[in-house]
């Protein structure tokens, strides 16, 4: 995707032609939707999320400068809005991790076999909220490391060793399940 044509849409956004949106949410839906389904695991949140992230977009439209890249903005609001619904419906990440502690001791009873993809994303959510972020932010949406050093305010050797941390810390997870579902 072309970054300045994108700021170029933004900026046409900004200063009222509220259509062109249209052609940023065609560019963008999915790679939000896949962002917010890696943080929250559930479709129909994500959908809801991806939803209000452009409708969020309009309404902060007067807050994209356009100097940067618009998908790193676009992300800061993603970031924002992901933490106002954990905010609100007081979903916290114990939790989250006891439902999916739960599924594992039951996956025995279920004799699921998991392809190697849905075995990673299980692993994925073991994470803490800000290792998941990294890594979906980094590998999965693609953004540089300076860009997400950019929105998280750090240094972007700290997200480098962020990154390192968190895929080390997944791939030892990812190993312990893979052992766990081959029982």
């Amino acid at each position: 995707m072309d970054s300045s044509a994108d700021n170029a849409l933004m900026l046409k956004v900004k200063e009222g032609k509220l259509d062109k949106m249209g052609l940023l949410f065609e560019r963008y839906h999915r790679p939000m939707f896949g962002f917010f389904y890696r943080m929250c695991q559930d479709a129909t949140l994500s959908e809801d999320l991806v939803q209000n992230l452009f409708l969020r977009m309009i309404k902060y439209r007067h807050t994209f400068v356009g100097d940067g890249k618009f998908s790193s903005w676009m992300y800061h609001l993603a970031r924002n809005l992901l933490a106002d619904h954990y905010r609100k419906s007081k979903r916290l990440t114990e939790d989250h991790f006891k439902e999916v502690e739960q599924f594992w001791e039951n996956e025995e009873a279920r004799e699921m076999q998991e392809e190697q993809i849905n075995l990673l994303e299980k692993a994925m959510q073991y994470l803490s909220d800000e290792k998941r972020e990294v890594l979906v932010l980094s590998r999965y949406q693609g953004l540089r490391y300076h860009e997400i050093a950019k929105m998280m305010n750090t240094s972007e050797a700290n997200i480098k060793v962020k990154v390192f941390r968190a895929i080390r810390e997944l791939k030892e997870i990812f190993q312990k399940l893979e052992r766990f579902s081959a029982l």
